[in-house]
């Protein structure tokens, strides 16, 4: 439950941030100077944008309530530990090339830079399938270790986190590939910055649940939460 907690704070602070930024609050009524002016300036976000923070939330949840019950899970006597192959931190290293590429191609498509923004994102793609590719065969190196989905509950949960992150990614890559596609077909740059962007912002996002999973399979997050437990008790 206590990271539920931290989760729903940690939500709801970038929450009051990102509205901050976005004046969603503000009250136009009091704003000086010219309508026109004001509308170009204080324009609302996307509902693209909106839906993308809604849906991003509700992944958020589904995660913490993953490493929640991992963590409660791994007290129990019968818990034994999945060993971290090492390809995971080379799939780690992948995956924040394909967030940083990607995070090139928005800039770049803000600037109209078309041919930037068509390299970044086919590299972010191939990066991407490469931290998939990786994730298979190190699933692959476990199971040839003999531990198997149902050899321990902590197997279990291994394959079950890493494949819901996987899919993740996957529904990533399509967007990807749809903007992509739609480059090539011609259209204008600008049309398709928003696109980029929001990429952008779903893989920084994955990036981040990933290094949280990455945090609770090598053990890093249990012994900070005993650390936790002991300072507040």
């Amino acid at each position: 439950m206590s990271v539920i907690v931290v989760f729903v704070v940690g939500v709801a602070a970038i929450a009051g941030w990102w509205l901050s930024h976005q004046r969603l609050t503000s009250k136009p009524w009091l704003e000086e100077g010219v309508i026109g002016d004001y509308a170009a300036s204080h324009a609302p976000p996307p509902p693209a944008k909106l839906g993308l923070g809604v849906f991003l939330a509700v992944v958020g949840a589904l995660f913490a309530l993953f490493i929640s019950a991992y963590l409660m899970r791994a007290d129990l006597v019968d818990w034994r530990p999945v060993p971290v192959p090492a390809l995971l931190w080379f799939n780690t290293a992948v995956l924040v090339l394909s967030s940083a590429l990607l995070q090139w191609a928005s800039i770049a498509a803000r600037r109209g830079d078309r041919d930037g923004m068509a390299t970044g994102l086919m590299a972010a793609g191939v990066s991407a399938v490469v931290f998939l590719v990786g994730q298979l065969l190190a699933w692959r190196q476990l199971l040839a270790a003999g531990y198997g989905v149902a050899g321990n509950p902590a197997n279990s949960f291994f394959y079950l986190i890493t494949a819901v992150h996987g899919l993740h990614l996957m529904g990533g890559l399509v967007a990807l590939g749809r903007t992509l596609a739609k480059l090539w077909r011609g259209i204008a740059v600008m049309r398709l910055e928003l696109s980029v962007e929001l990429c952008a912002i779903y893989w920084h996002f994955l990036l981040a649940v990933w290094i949280l999973v990455l945090a609770l399979l090598t053990g890093w997050m249990i012994d900070f939460f005993d650390i936790c437990r002991h300072l507040l008790t």
